[in-house]
């Protein structure tokens, strides 16, 4: 197992070298507009996932990804004079889901915007179904009459000497 600080830096390196020789062009037609977004490399640095976005239509999509697929040999060959390590990493280009996945997530918010509005617009105009303030509060009374006289109703009585006992 290596250190995964030099996994990192060698996924770094080999972004940047496949990224600048795509950039410098394959004599591939079928290889469109390219982005290298990220490489992965293996705790044994013996396989590099290198994840790639293609500007395009899906036509274009499957096209660069053979013209990739067909070409990792030959990108294999400059990862390995530009690396300083014993063994050449193994190439695998995976299309990376990017584009797709923001989409998807411009539409849920768009979703919950017009959710949200149409709520503000529903609470806007809403009543209550009940009292607008439906707690009960404890009562106040206004003197100590109409407290006796409450607990006397409630079966209290008085012993003077100030504790009250139920009857």
């Amino acid at each position: 197992m290596v250190d995964p600080a030099r996994a990192r830096k060698m996924a770094d390196r080999i972004k940047v070298i496949v990224a600048k020789r795509l950039e410098r062009g394959l004599r591939d037609p079928r290889l469109g507009f390219v982005t290298i977004t990220d490489v992965k490399v293996t705790g044994d640095l013996q396989h590099a996932s290198v994840f790639y976005t293609v500007y395009g239509s899906e036509q274009e999509r499957d096209d660069s990804a053979a013209a990739l697929k067909a070409a990792t040999g030959m990108l294999r060959s400059e990862v390995g004079k530009n690396i300083t390590a014993r063994l050449t990493p193994s190439l695998e280009f995976i299309a990376d889901a990017i584009p797709e996945n923001a989409k998807h997530i411009e539409e849920l918010l768009r979703e919950a915007h017009e959710r949200d509005t149409a709520v503000g617009t529903l609470a806007s105009t809403a009543v209550y179904a009940g009292d607008a303030d439906p707690y009960v509060k404890p009562r106040e009374f206004g003197d100590d009459d109409d407290l006796a006289a409450e607990e006397d109703a409630a079966g209290f009585d008085d012993t003077g000497d100030g504790r009250t006992k139920r009857h």
